[in-house]
């Protein structure tokens, strides 16, 4: 039976992640809590509303009401990277070759690991970021739409057009395909080749948590009383297939998804706290928490496959052990 190791705080978390092999938990008011032998706390920014885990430089990437850009690295390292000065920086996601992007109201900015950085405005607000796994681009989620940057160059962005307010965006692993969620209950997908449109409807809520599996193959959704699971291993991605329906619950919403880092198995957090794991090929159902304060906001995987870190929107955080 999976144990848990309870960390119970106060307040939103943000983004429960393991930088080295140690968990880090980062809450609403910009403090990120670590279990590195004890409880220890720094101090990112001051109100945290944006961050990511960037896995290439195994640092967490937080923005927020203080206008600054944080780098925290295992060990309690903080390290300010930008600045917008007195605006909140809403959204923020990592790239190739040490690079940054971070957004506040309609303006994007990437930074260079060399500490260059460029700014792309656009005509309404930004709402979400991601860099490509292929080469120097980046997509921003906007209204009735996505557009790719190439901040490396002065190539011209590429306008990708659907009607309706899209939220948060994510690139498939092999670069293929780009999907936003949006306001909506409702995904749409791109296939980057052709520009062909992806609906992924049927939601009976909003869309908060997405995550793609090992390969690539599928992507795991949050928005409905299961783990919605699209797969993307055709040409033509979801397009004419059902997705898998995962962890099924009558009387609970699923919040947050994880895929494993290896295997077709994904993490699924709820809103009353419960976190199953649940394998893609037989729908087999491992309970990994019992329910308890709060929706699962945020959930990741260790290297060593071992442990799953997690954050609730009550403060309730920890770590399950799945080989106890």
């Amino acid at each position: 039976m999976p144990t848990v190791a309870p960390l119970d705080l106060e307040g939103h978390c943000v983004a429960a992640v393991f930088l080295g092999d140690v968990p880090h938990f980062a809450l609403a008011d910009g403090a990120v809590h670590r279990l590195d032998h004890g409880h220890k706390t720094i101090q990112a920014n001051d109100g945290l509303l944006a961050a990511f885990h960037d896995a290439a430089n195994d640092r967490l990437i937080t923005g927020g009401e203080d206008g600054k850009i944080f780098s925290v690295t295992a060990g309690g390292n903080v390290q300010e990277l930008a600045s917008a000065g007195k605006k909140w920086i809403t959204s923020v996601a990592a790239g190739p070759q040490g690079a940054i992007a971070y957004a506040t109201g309609k303006t994007a900015f990437v930074r260079f690991a060399d500490g260059k950085t460029r700014e792309f405005a656009h005509p309404r607000s930004v709402e979400g970021l991601a860099f490509s796994p292929k080469g120097m681009r980046f997509g921003v989620a906007r209204y009735n739409g996505a557009t790719l940057h190439f901040p490396a160059t002065e190539g011209k962005p590429a306008e990708l057009e659907w009607a309706g307010a899209h939220t948060a965006i994510t690139f498939s692993p092999d670069g293929a395909f780009l999907v936003t969620t949006m306001q909506e209950n409702a995904l749409h997908g791109w296939k980057l080749a052709d520009g062909k449109h992806m609906r992924m409807t049927g939601y009976p809520g909003k869309v908060k948590s997405l995550s793609w599996s090992a390969k690539g193959k599928w992507l795991a959704s949050s928005g409905a009383p299961a783990a919605i699971v699209w797969p993307f291993s055709g040409k033509d991605g979801p397009m004419g297939k059902a997705p898998l329906e995962l962890g099924t619950r009558g009387n609970a919403m699923v919040t947050a998804v994880a895929c494993h880092p290896s295997q077709d198995v994904v993490a699924v957090g709820y809103d009353d706290g419960m976190v199953m794991a649940v394998r893609f090929s037989d729908a087999k159902e491992v309970l990994l928490r019992r329910p308890g304060n709060g929706a699962i906001t945020s959930m990741m995987w260790d290297k060593e496959e071992r442990r799953v870190a997690f954050g609730s929107a009550a403060g309730d955080c920890g770590v399950i052990d799945i080989t106890a």
